[in-house]
């Protein structure tokens, strides 16, 4: 045996040689073509514009009304874009927190450089990043500083009181994978130094949704989101789901039942309040999905695929059926009552922020935005398009 050992020294250093010939070759650049000129595409060359190719989902934009040119971009797990040029190039934020998951960023409205950061993408995916809080920059997002809510986990939606910028609200939806942290509707009136819990279900229960009225202050909505995920399946419904509303600022809250809203055990719900008439709401609500089990505590959960849309499916929504409660609601008197204007829950994607309560699985954040123009339901984000008692993917 001794004999055939010089033989087989030999034969390794012939192939380390041979390896790291041909790394040095793989690791030179390819020739490049003659340029001939004669192509107009020779001088053509790609270039990212915005977040989406780097961070993954986008999970919310911020955008400052007076000058709609700056605008933030909140990513699934790359921290926060910010642009001052409409979208010609961005800055990247929000780098060196460590947990860099974003759920919501919210700017105030009378300024620029004092933004809020929810972490915690509050998706329901497997692949959900979570976050440590909630976190503050007065500086145009140069710097942050974290403020609390540690064990949140998720925060999908933070409010600026428009009035005083030391007011502000923020909506946690709590662990993804287990109950308990805070969860609910938390409230602070010394720019982030305290919070207290304004709105809590339960352990198992945590706040989706959270808008202001935008001609008084003292009234607020705010829906409850009841959820659990396994490592196969998610179960994303039950009693602690729901909208509420407050008219003192959000120290008290009043659960909406009746008057056409519907009952029983619910999923996630997106809702918001058309600005020109502020008695005009339209909340677009996931009903239980009874032919997967889904839709109470202890109910079993479903896949996590939902099934697609049927073949030749119109892209007008118009067909309301009361018996569903799955679909699309609109209250003209503040929430007392209510009328069904279409079955929608669209699918539109998991990840913008649309109506998109996914046919029976609500994987996406679940927000309902209405527009300011003259048609009070118009969807401003994505698509689709809602006017009138119809529902238009565009």
């Amino acid at each position: 045996m001794k004999r055939y050992r010089p033989l087989g020294l030999f034969v390794l250093l012939c192939a380390s040689f041979g390896a790291q010939s041909l790394v040095g070759r793989a690791g030179q650049p390819a020739a490049a073509g003659p340029k001939t000129g004669d192509s107009p595409f020779e001088t053509l060359h790609f270039r990212p514009i915005g977040p989406a190719a780097m961070s993954g989902r986008i999970a919310d934009l911020a955008v400052y009304e007076a000058n709609p040119s700056i605008f933030y971009v909140g990513s699934a797990h790359g921290g926060i874009w910010k642009t001052t040029n409409a979208g010609a190039t961005f800055e990247p934020q929000f780098q060196d927190q460590g947990l860099i998951s974003i759920g919501d960023v919210t700017v105030s409205q009378s300024n620029p450089d004092l933004l809020w950061v929810g972490s915690g993408e509050s998706n329901n995916r497997q692949s959900t990043s979570w976050g440590d809080g909630v976190y503050k920059s007065t500086d145009g997002g140069k710097t942050y500083t974290r403020m609390g809510l540690a064990t949140s986990r998720f925060i999908n939606r933070i409010v600026i009181d428009p009035r005083n910028n030391d007011i502000v609200f923020v909506a946690a939806t709590g662990s993804l994978w287990g109950p308990g942290g805070e969860r609910g509707v938390y409230k602070t009136t010394d720019g982030g130094r305290s919070w207290k819990q304004v709105l809590k279900v339960d352990d198992d229960t945590g706040a989706n949704d959270l808008v202001m009225d935008p001609t008084d202050n003292r009234v607020l909505y705010a829906s409850t989101y009841q959820r659990r995920r396994t490592p196969c399946c998610m179960n994303g419904g039950g009693p602690g789901s729901g909208l509420w509303k407050s008219t003192d600022a959000g120290e008290t809250w009043t659960r909406i039942k009746g008057g056409g809203f519907p009952d029983g055990p619910l999923g996630r719900i997106g809702f918001d309040v058309y600005r020109k008439r502020s008695n005009i709401l339209y909340a677009v609500i996931e009903g239980p999905d009874t032919a997967n089990g889904r839709g109470g505590r202890g109910a079993a959960a479903a896949p996590d695929e939902a099934p697609p849309p049927p073949a030749g499916r119109s892209n007008v929504a118009t067909t309301v059926t009361p018996a569903t409660p799955t679909g699309v609601y609109r209250s003209d008197d503040g929430g007392t009552s209510w009328k069904k204007v279409n079955d929608e829950n669209p699918l539109v994607g998991h990840r913008e922020r649309c109506p998109e309560v996914d046919r029976g699985r609500g994987l996406g954040h679940s927000a309902f935005l209405v527009g300011d123009s003259d048609y009070p339901c118009t969807h401003l984000v994505k698509r689709p398009i809602i006017t009138g008692t119809s529902l238009q993917e565009v």
